[in-house]
């Protein structure tokens, strides 16, 4: 089965620019989210106390703020997760109380604004192991990047490519990053491990693209590269978009029926999916055509056997 034929003939690098324009505008206004918003970050990289409970009915997160304050709890966090009825509330670390006490405080303020409430899970963080883990999620990310960035040179001998997939993947964890800001959802550890999944996501599908083509580029010496870049891109296109509805498809059944632990983590994982397939097909691309990208970038010894291609 195929989405698009392998001789289909879209001209992908001719519309680089419309890309390139979209792509600025997402990346500037993640930056911007970033910066401004910030990121709802979890106890994970805060440290302190995140209660999640289920209530009967819909949840009011003001109504709980304002009567986990008047209980004597200060820079109370309360928000929605998952449904309407599940709640997450994140304290400060205790001061002088054991985490039973807070947790008995906690669901006290709960069950008064509803009896069968059920609190589901309560996790405690130090600060100084939040920040430590907070670290530890940066030099990761820029890790895995510079490693990308060695490995592509290795593989294709052009850093034309190399540099198109580093875009890519600098340009696809940003945009998650930005929508966690826009949208206030919990960023956790899990999301740092789906971001992590996400690079390597659309590298699997830029390399994908790169193989193609190297291949096109051995087998038409003459054409110009946005031509070989078109075939290629078009070539595995059918493979690229069935790729992507196949795990799209797993990661929403993650999404509703994984339940609260594994929400940020499926939302991580669709954005970053739908962009990740975005930037293989459009940006690493146009970006190695753009930095020069030519037959002898990756085949160095063809000008000197240049002579040997004449009629």
């Amino acid at each position: 089965m195929e989405f698009f034929k392998s001789d289909s003939r879209i001209g992908f690098m001719a519309g680089r620019k419309l890309a390139y324009g979209l792509s600025i505008f997402l990346f500037v206004a993640s930056i911007a989210a970033l910066l401004t918003r910030g990121l709802n970050l979890g106890v994970d990289f805060t440290g302190g106390i995140t209660v999640e409970a289920r209530f009967a009915a819909d949840a009011n997160p003001e109504l709980l703020r304002a009567r986990l304050e008047q209980a004597g709890f200060a820079d109370v966090q309360v928000q929605n997760f998952g449904s309407s009825r599940d709640v997450a509330v994140r304290l400060p670390p205790p001061e002088g109380q054991s985490t039973d006490v807070v947790r008995g405080r906690v669901e006290a303020v709960l069950r008064a604004v509803d009896p069968a409430v059920e609190v589901s899970r309560l996790e405690v963080v130090g600060p100084q192991v939040g920040a430590e883990l907070r670290d530890a999620a940066v030099v990761a990310l820029l890790t895995t990047l510079v490693l990308i960035a060695i490995y592509l040179f290795i593989r294709f001998h052009a850093w034309q490519l190399s540099l198109g997939a580093i875009f890519a993947a600098i340009h696809d964890p940003i945009i998650v990053l930005g929508f966690f800001a826009v949208t206030g959802i919990l960023f956790d550890l899990s999301v740092v491990a789906a971001l992590l999944a996400v690079i390597g996501y659309s590298l699997n599908d830029t390399v994908v693209v790169f193989d193609r083509i190297r291949e096109r580029f051995e087998a038409s010496k003459r054409l110009e590269p946005a031509v070989v870049l078109d075939q290629s891109v078009n070539q595995t296109l059918s493979r690229t978009i069935m790729t992507s509805t196949t795990t799209l498809i797993v990661v929403v059944v993650l999404l509703l029926l994984g339940g609260p632990v594994l929400h940020g983590f499926s939302v991580a994982l669709i954005v970053g999916i739908l962009v990740g397939t975005y930037s293989s097909i459009y940006v690493a691309s146009a970006v190695a055509l753009d930095t020069g990208l030519t037959a002898e970038s990756l085949f160095p010894t063809r000008k000197k056997l240049a002579i040997d291609d004449l009629p």
